[in-house]
């Protein structure tokens, strides 16, 4: 399990790095998302703040600078990333992902 933060940098670039969450933060709802393997999501900018969790499956983050992440289950990312060139997600792997979202103040 790992934690990780995805952030617009001064270069107006996506960045992730490690993340500690805090011990507490405010949630305002929560979402399922099911997406298949090979479901592709092409640049974007997270909607709104929000934890994203991992629950079954695997994803892959990519970043502008060519790297890419891969997150499974239980891995947590918190997106704020919400202006910029932003990032592509795509489910890999041969299960479905199962995530939800946890958007926070």
């Amino acid at each position: 399990m790992a934690f990780y933060r995805l952030f617009t940098g001064p270069d107006g670039q996506s960045h992730m790095e490690e993340y500690k969450p805090p011990n507490e933060m405010p949630a305002t709802g929560l979402v399922f998302r099911k997406h298949e393997p090979g479901n592709f999501i092409d640049w974007h900018t997270a909607p709104r703040k929000q934890f994203l969790v991992t629950l079954e499956g695997e994803v892959e983050i990519g970043l502008g600078d060519g790297t890419v992440y891969r997150l499974g289950p239980g891995d947590m990312m918190l997106a704020e990333d919400l202006d910029g060139q932003g990032h592509t997600t795509r489910a890999v792997g041969e299960i479905p992902r199962v995530s939800i979202a946890i958007p926070v103040e």
